[in-house]
């Protein structure tokens, strides 16, 4: 039952991804080559909705579900990391049409070959996380 919460919140992202049509490989197209601002606009809302949180959460000194504070630290300086790992998915997600969260939500609404495009993202993370070490950092 500890668990039930994040089934909730799982199934609730869902539904929001497919009636945003967020999960749509059309809809992605349609950003990646700027015919829409359908996309622009659902990211621009959860960028806004962000830094909202983030700064509620350091105003009010909020703690996690277990009571232990919300510690966030500031990101490391330097452009390169930022600039390959954003190309990187960048490209994943144009390839694919869809970045992490969506996969899933196609594979609930039956697109079985985002299958093979999750096993792909897990690979992908199996590999950087044996490579970290020796990339620049």
């Amino acid at each position: 039952m500890k668990g039930l919460r994040f089934i909730l919140a799982g199934v609730l992202f869902g539904i929001v991804m497919s009636k945003s049509e967020a999960m749509s490989w059309y809809r992605i197209q349609e950003m990646f080559r700027f015919q829409s601002f359908h996309m622009f606009g659902i990211i621009g809302t959860a960028v806004i909705t962000g830094i909202i949180i983030v700064y509620l959460i350091k105003k009010y000194n909020v703690k996690d579900s277990s009571g232990q504070e919300i510690v966030l630290r500031d990101k490391v300086e330097g452009w390169k990391r930022y600039l390959y790992g954003g190309v990187i998915f960048g490209l994943g997600w144009a390839l694919t049409g869809a970045c992490p969260g969506p996969m899933f939500v196609n594979i609930g609404y039956g697109y079985l070959s985002f299958i093979v495009v999750v096993c792909g993202a897990l690979l992908g993370t199996y590999v950087y996380g044996v490579l970290k070490d020796k990339l620049p950092h």
